[in-house]
């Protein structure tokens, strides 16, 4: 099968991942109730569809953010662990991105580190940071990625805690202690020859590489998993906030708002923007969607600062939708991930130029040209 859709994609990477990688990708927290939101509440908005409005024969997906412009308003969104859905992941989706012009966010828990990936493409990409107990770490952190000429932290919030997400349970990734659980994950991978090789061998070093300092030579799973557990800083709050604006003189996002009250708080720290999302519903469940969220935070907001917002977002269609609702730019996840999985770096390329393409598919059917003109006015009024 040649894959064309996000959906595609998803289903290459269920046959391509070992179960406990791709239940990771693909799984939210708890009931799932929220990552089901995340999907209804795109599929319900209705666009109101314009004919012979305009010149629609050249359609312009040019996007301008944070002082830069790109070839179209989506980011490659922050995905821990990357690089063990293909050999050195982060490094070929940040080529894939620099390839089609949009950004690539690096997970602070990323395989690749971000000098490896730094040094594979010409553009730096953006780095997403969890707030964590041991500052001197965050510190020095934050000094070696501005050195690289990383000039964008996406500081994500919404993650005190771990959520809890059962099906890493089921799957073996977390739960099962010790040996046990490191015994149903090398059955599962030697059940993927194809992927034991290439990602599970030809792929190493597997170490997470920008907390790898402070493992001091622990790099397995558990080892990852127990640092995470450990580490979260449950205490902090918006004051200490500081301790980054102190330590970091580049653009700030902050990501996992959903209330306009915390939308406000972002503002009144100084963020350039804020990325609006319930972290692909992987954290809290029953939390509204994404795009539910979204429109009320960019009526309040979207004069003041940069709104990105992520949750559900599989086509250009989706695209369209979330910038209709106040969006300025939108963060792949899940299908940038789907698609790493199932084809590397080819992969993400692809599903991008798929992205793209519906995205002007979209437009043009809809009687706009840039998008600019994508707003609240392009659907139906029953959906505010």
């Amino acid at each position: 099968m040649k894959p064309f859709t996000v959906s595609d994609y998803r289903q290459l990477a269920r046959k391509n991942l070992p179960k406990f990688l791709f239940e990771y990708i693909d799984g939210g927290s708890c009931n799932e109730i929220t990552l089901a939101k995340n999907l209804h509440a795109l599929s319900e908005i209705s666009l109101r569809q314009r004919v012979l409005k305009q010149d629609v024969s050249e359609i312009d997906l040019t996007a301008n953010f944070l002082g830069k412009e790109y070839s179209m308003p989506t980011v490659l969104g922050p995905v821990a662990l990357a690089g063990m859905f293909a050999r050195r992941g982060e490094v070929h989706a940040a080529r894939a991105a620099e390839n089609k012009n949009i950004p690539f966010c690096l997970s602070t828990v990323g395989v690749c580190p971000a000098k490896e990936v730094s040094e594979s493409i010409q553009v730096p990409p953006w780095f997403q940071l969890y707030i964590i107990r041991d500052r001197t770490f965050m510190k020095d952190l934050l000094q070696h990625i501005r050195e690289l000429g990383i000039d964008v932290l996406v500081l994500t919030v919404d993650m005190a805690v771990p959520g809890l997400r059962y099906r890493d349970y089921h799957s073996g990734l977390t739960g099962a202690p010790g040996t046990c659980g490191q015994l149903r994950r090398l059955l599962q991978a030697t059940g993927k020859p194809k992927w034991a090789w290439d990602v599970g061998i030809m792929g190493q070093p597997h170490h997470l590489g920008n907390v790898a300092p402070v493992l001091k030579g622990k790099t397995g799973l558990e080892d990852f998993l127990r640092w995470m557990s450990d580490n979260f800083d449950a205490s902090i709050t918006w004051k200490d906030l500081d301790f980054i604006r102190e330590n970091w003189d580049g653009k700030i996002l902050i990501k996992g708002i959903l209330d306009p009250e915390d939308a406000s708080e972002a503002n009144k720290f100084g963020a350039d923007g804020i990325v609006v999302s319930n972290h692909g519903g992987r954290q809290l469940d029953g939390v509204p969607s994404a795009t539910d969220s979204l429109k009320e935070i960019a009526s309040q907001f979207g004069d003041k600062m940069t709104i990105f917002a992520d949750g559900g977002v599989r086509s250009g269609l989706d695209v369209y939708k979330m910038l209709a609702c106040g969006a300025n730019g939108v963060f792949l996840g899940r299908a940038w991930a789907y698609a790493l999985a199932a084809r590397g770096q080819c992969g993400v390329e692809n599903v991008l130029e798929t992205i793209k393409n519906e995205l002007k598919v979209t437009m043009a059917l809809s009687g706009v040209k840039n998008i600019h003109e994508i707003n609240e006015s392009c659907i139906l009024k029953d959906n505010f």
